[in-house]
């Protein structure tokens, strides 16, 4: 069997980002990680607050944003903006050479405005392909890439994009050259079985457990679709997957969820 370099793809959530103290410990940690790794953002509540206090109102469809016109830019302003160049500023005072990125940068990645035909989203973006030989490139110099949840369709038109679905196509395009652990880190200590129990944490879900869970209605919501980019993650190659909170950066804590096959 080939062996591998290890590399660790990891998205942090909204909620962390909103928490200055929650980001401060998770980006000191994260700059612990030895070896080759990549960050994935979002930020979701920072647009929301900012598009409101420029009088646009967001809008949702079972918890997905409608990204029209407006709320692109204010997307484009706070996630590839705003957040993306504070998390790159403070990773480079940890001496971490982080780079920040959308996917139109170096044509990192393409999407495609997404095909509904019930409703439209807008201009969000579903992933086509990742530019693995450019990313390559930037980890073989020790650069530390850190995406923000925008891409591009090649034809000039940014979108946004769910960053739990780009940290999941990263890790898979990547997994064809290292070994990839994908770690989604979110305020939670991981998959909860009881909602109202922070402690009610699942050690590990496979994907029989995951079907009948969904159909207990125990997992149910915005968890859904990440569970569903975790085992689309396992099928194409990722070898470990986490959910929880920051402290799953620290190897000897052992609280969180894995996720196997």
């Amino acid at each position: 069997m080939e062996n591998k370099s290890p590399l660790t793809v990891v998205k942090i959530g909204g909620n962390i980002i909103d928490d200055a103290a929650a980001l401060e410990n998770f980006l000191s940690d994260f700059a612990s990680l030895t070896g080759p790794k990549l960050l994935v953002h979002g930020g979701g509540k920072l647009a929301t607050r900012t598009a409101e206090s420029l009088g646009i109102v967001p809008v949702f469809h079972n918890g997905k944003r409608i990204t029209n016109a407006p709320m692109l830019e204010v997307a484009v302003m706070t996630y590839a903006g705003w957040i993306n160049k504070f998390i790159t500023g403070k990773l480079q005072a940890l001496q971490t050479n982080a780079m920040g990125f959308t996917g139109a940068d170096g044509n990192l990645i393409t999407s495609e405005k997404r095909k509904d035909t019930t409703i439209d989203f807008g201009f969000a973006g579903d992933i086509k392909a990742v530019n693995t030989t450019l990313l390559k490139l930037l980890i073989a110099q020790g650069i530390v890439p850190v995406f923000s949840a925008i891409t591009h369709d090649g034809n000039g038109q940014l979108l946004n994009t769910n960053a739990d679905t780009i940290a999941s196509a990263l890790a898979i395009a990547l997994s064809k050259t290292f070994d990839v652990e994908l770690l989604y880190c979110f305020e939670k200590k991981g998959v909860l079985s009881d909602i109202e129990n922070e402690n009610s944490v699942l050690p590990k879900i496979t994907f029989d457990s995951y079907k009948k869970l969904k159909h207990k209605g125990v997992i149910h919501s915005g968890m859904l679709p990440k569970l569903d980019n975790c085992f689309e993650a396992l099928s194409q190659g990722v070898s470990q997957i986490g959910i929880g909170g920051p402290e799953m950066l620290q190897k000897d804590n052992s609280i969180f969820t894995h996720i196997t096959s």
